[in-house]
């Protein structure tokens, strides 16, 4: 992706590892994406929450699938049970796990994609174009 093609995306990552959160930060900044994390679903539940009373929605999250205090199975089934607006938000596995059996647990949650750990600037940019307004 050249250095022009800039996403304009506001991104929650849901990632509990320091390396990974690194990771995930460096390629989002490369690709002009706006983003916090939050090291657990828990958080990324409030995250979600305090954008919108700040009006900052986000665009979207990038979920890791196994995270303490809450996993991203739970999360994403209680953001999609949830009566605010963010219920309908793209949620994308950020994981390494992606079995069979994994993709099944995270599709019958509500995850929409899979992006395996660790992933490339062109794939994760070939991902966020599709939710690029």
């Amino acid at each position: 992706m050249p250095d022009t093609e800039k996403l304009n995306l506001n991104i929650l990552i849901a990632e509990d590892n320091k390396v990974n959160q690194m990771v995930a930060r460096k390629l989002l900044e490369k690709l002009g994406c706006s983003f916090e994390l939050a090291e657990d679903g828990a958080k990324a539940l409030e995250l979600l929450e305090s954008g919108l009373l700040k009006k900052e929605p986000f665009d979207l999250v990038l979920m890791d699938i196994m995270m303490p205090v809450m996993d991203g199975i739970e999360a994403t089934k209680q953001i999609r049970a949830s009566n605010h607006s963010y219920s309908k938000i793209p949620v994308i596995a950020y994981t390494a796990s992606v079995s069979g059996k994994d993709r099944e647990t995270c599709l019958a949650a509500g995850i929409d994609e899979f992006l395996s750990k660790p992933a490339s600037a062109e794939k994760l940019a070939a991902m966020l174009t599709k939710y690029q307004s």
